[in-house]
């Protein structure tokens, strides 16, 4: 399990003691949480710690940032996603605790405050739940769980005072203004004819690393001395007026606002109007966000000068141009002080509702646009750019719940169904349509198609309550509208849901009449959904034409430029159909098409489902000990993807037509060993196994059975048999510390992550 932190945009400077001082507290805790004020450099701080200790949390270092997370109920989504899990039915906090039981783990929790109440239950629970997890948060208060540290980030170290011998180079805050300057003024170094001013200029911003970035900024345009005067004139005017906030707090806001009115009117408007988004943009939205009907304000008369607005507030530094973004588009985001600076003046300006109309009416455009972008070539790329507006899509479906008119929530959220299961987020997508179908109104399109995505992401979860109210619902309101478009997506939504629950012949006869209905009313985006499921229901039927269905649903896919999700399940489903019909080469080409497509997206279920059909083409070729691999690497695949089995069928064909003449073949033992070394391999190494391609390092082979010392492969043993370093260290009277090293070294020998997979290397290689 591979570790994400954010990339870091420009130089560390400083907190020496501080990372010494948060590395000597995780190794006894395992709670810490820095606290601080805004702009002091919590989660920069939390991030370089973070960085430094990798090499401690075999099993990776995650971070999830929570700013842009309003709703306490998606805490454990969030982090579970920050982990690289998928969605699942089952509670996501108890999904969490089970998944991170046998792990160590660094998960760092960057802007708890907002969630305080529900990060603090939520850590509380997984650190009762497990053993080697451990959890660095920022928050501007503490947490309150019980065990937790607290470790307050004060501003960087100053000169003590003008007017002293000292030299101000050694300081902290000195360093980073210098640094900055430099970036945006070339040619800028510290100097003694310099050094006192910039001494004063960092002890009037106090050391706060955000107030010293936003006026270093500003020496492309000032001198050292302007710079200092504006300073002072500015902090006593806005130290009166907020004379009731801490004096950091007053420092910071005297500086932003100073910020603000450096900035010319259309710029300090677009500052205003873009707080309304959550976790970034880009220029598409803003330009719609920005732009205003009969607004004589400079800033909304085109779409370039919003453009140019926008270069000014980069410039100055309110926003920042993100790296590795979506295509080849920029995406810009606003740090949270400076949001809620900007938030708070759209307020004084009276009519702050009128930029969150249009930020949530640009973002219900945007699910419309992706029902037409999800059956072409490009529904990769949407579902990439819906990924990286999932905070905002989130801002604007709750603000579109606090409507009257319940039809607008109704249709974003059902125009969203494809995202929610392609993009590894059905039980959001789930909670998002209960909301959404909970509010009153009457029979209406919108709410039809919405209850439409409800039951299929209530069939692909396996969830039953309240599935036939809602299916009668649907029914009456199909019957009510008499639209031909809804009856069609009536029967395919029924087709489908039979699959799931079991009767594939009842399925099948819904879905050839779904069939026959979309050709007559000129429909061709429904069927890549009909001739795949009634493929599938044939091919578990022992159906002769299930093949034909399959290479219909295939060619249909590739007429409409191929979209991944679509075209991976039916090329899965015709790999199936030519498996039975004894073509097993071609089936083996299929199913790792097939696995191609769904690895962009992570989508571990459908790639899950192809690794067990490859165990099936290789038990057919009698390579049992590849079969007994593959079933493993897929049982991880399953896991990994929270969804588990959605029917029972197929999994009735892995048992009997692979897992059952492995085990024949090479024995119970034997087939346990090769079994495990499937289910060692991490999921890329597993995808890389299936397609017979060399990727990252792999178990070490046979031939090399115990690459390790006598001492490592006696605390290996330990660690197959569960215990814990402590436990290890007691048992054979070394320090603790002694074992965790040991184990260390045991992962990086075999080329694991974690102790699972040293356990199920143990067990293969037992002689």
């Amino acid at each position: 399990m591979a570790g994400t932190l954010p990339s870091e945009l420009t130089s560390f400077v400083g907190r020496r003691q501080e990372l010494a001082e948060i590395r000597r507290l995780l190794s006894a805790a395992r709670l810490v949480t820095l606290t601080g004020l805004g702009g002091v450099g919590k989660t920069r701080l939390a991030v370089r710690a973070a960085a430094g200790l990798t090499r401690a949390f075999p099993d990776g270092v995650h971070f999830a940032e929570l700013a842009a997370l309003d709703d306490p109920a998606l805490l454990p989504q969030t982090i579970a996603t920050a982990l690289g899990l998928r969605d699942e039915a089952v509670d996501p906090a108890d999904r969490l605790a089970r998944f991170l039981a046998d792990r160590q783990v660094l998960l760092v929790l960057d802007n708890c405050e907002h969630l305080a109440d529900a990060c603090a239950t939520l850590i509380g629970k997984l650190l009762a739940a497990t053993s080697g997890l451990r959890v660095l948060a920022t928050s501007r208060q503490r947490l309150s769980v019980e065990g937790e540290h607290l470790l307050p980030v004060e501003p960087l170290d100053l000169p003590i005072g003008s007017g002293t011998s000292e030299r101000a180079d050694g300081w902290d805050a000195v360093s980073l203004f210098a640094d900055r300057a430099a970036a945006v003024s070339p040619g800028f170094t510290l100097t003694g004819a310099n050094e006192a001013l910039v001494a004063t200029i960092c002890r009037r911003l106090e050391g706060l690393p955000l107030a010293i970035e936003l006026a270093a900024v500003w020496l492309r345009t000032l001198s050292l001395t302007e710079l200092n005067d504006r300073l002072a004139d500015r902090f006593a005017l806005l130290t009166e007026a907020t004379r009731t906030a801490p004096p950091r707090q007053q420092g910071l806001e005297a500086l932003v606002d100073w910020t603000y009115q450096l900035c010319l009117p259309a710029e300090q408007r677009a500052w205003e109007r873009l707080s309304v988004f959550r976790g970034g943009f880009d220029l598409p939205a803003a330009e719609y966000v920005c732009l205003t009907e009969g607004s004589t304000d400079g800033a909304d008369a085109d779409d370039g000068t919003v453009l140019n607005v926008l270069a000014g507030l980069v410039d100055k530094s309110v926003l920042v141009r993100e790296r590795d973004t979506y295509g080849h588009g920029a995406r810009y985001h606003m740090l949270e002080t400076l949001a809620e600076f900007g938030a708070a003046r759209l307020a004084e300006r009276g009519d702050p509702a009128e930029p969150v109309r249009r930020h949530r009416d640009y973002y219900r455009e945007l699910a419309r646009r992706f029902t037409t972008e999800k059956i072409t070539a490009r529904q990769q790329e949407w579902i990439a750019r819906l990924q990286s507006e999932h905070a905002n899509l989130r801002g604007a479906l709750e603000s579109w719940l606090e409507e009257p008119d319940p039809r607008p929530a109704l249709e974003m959220a059902g125009n969203l169904s494809t995202f929610w299961i392609a993009g590894g987020h059905l039980v959001e997508g789930g909670r998002w349509l209960d909301r959404v179908l909970a509010r009153d109104s009457g029979p209406s399109r919108e709410r039809a198609r919405a209850l439409h995505a409800s039951l299929l992401a209530s069939t692909w979860l396996g969830v039953r309550k309240g599935f036939g109210g809602r299916l009668r619902e649907y029914r009456s309101i199909a019957a009510h509208l008499r639209d031909p478009a809804i009856d069609v997506e009536l029967l395919v939504c029924e087709g489908v849901s039979r699959y799931f629950l079991g009767d594939p012949r009842w399925a099948g006869e819904l879905l050839e009449k779904a069939q026959e209905e979309c050709a007559a009313i000129g429909k061709d985006a429904l069927p890549l959904q009909i001739l795949s499921y009634l493929a599938l229901a044939r091919f578990v039927l022992g159906e002769p034409d299930a093949e034909a269905a399959a290479e219909q649903a295939v060619a249909l896919c590739a007429s409409h430029g191929n979209p991944p999700w679509y075209t991976a399940l039916a090329v899965w489903v015709l790999g199936l159909a030519v498996w039975r019909r004894g073509d097993v080469r071609r089936a083996e080409r299929l199913h790792r098409e097939a696995i191609r497509l769904r690895e962009p997206a992570g989508d571990h279920s459908g790639a899950a489902l192809a690794l067990e059909s490859l165990a099936w083409c290789s038990a057919s070729d009698r390579r049992f000990t590849r079969t007994a691999r593959l079933l493993g690497a897929a049982a991880t695949a399953w896991r990994l993807s929270g969804a588990g089995r959605i029917e029972a069928a197929l999994r009735q064909v892995s048992e009997t037509r692979a897992a059952a003449p492995a085990r024949n073949a090479l024995g119970g033992e034997a087939f346990e060993q090769e079994y495990a070394r499937g289910a060692a391999m991490s999921f890329e190494n597993a995808v890389a196994f299936a397609l017979d391609e060399r990727r990252t390092r792999t178990a070490p082979a046979t031939s090399s059975r115990h690459p390790l010392t006598t001492r490592e492969k006696e605390i290996a043993g330990l660690v197959a048999k569960g215990l814990s370093n402590r436990q290890i260290a007691g048992r054979l009277v070394i320090s603790q510390r002694t074992a965790e090293s040991h184990v260390e070294h045991i992962l990086a020998k075999l080329g694991f992550s974690s102790r699972t997979q040293i356990a199920a290397w143990i067990t293969a290689n037992e002689s």
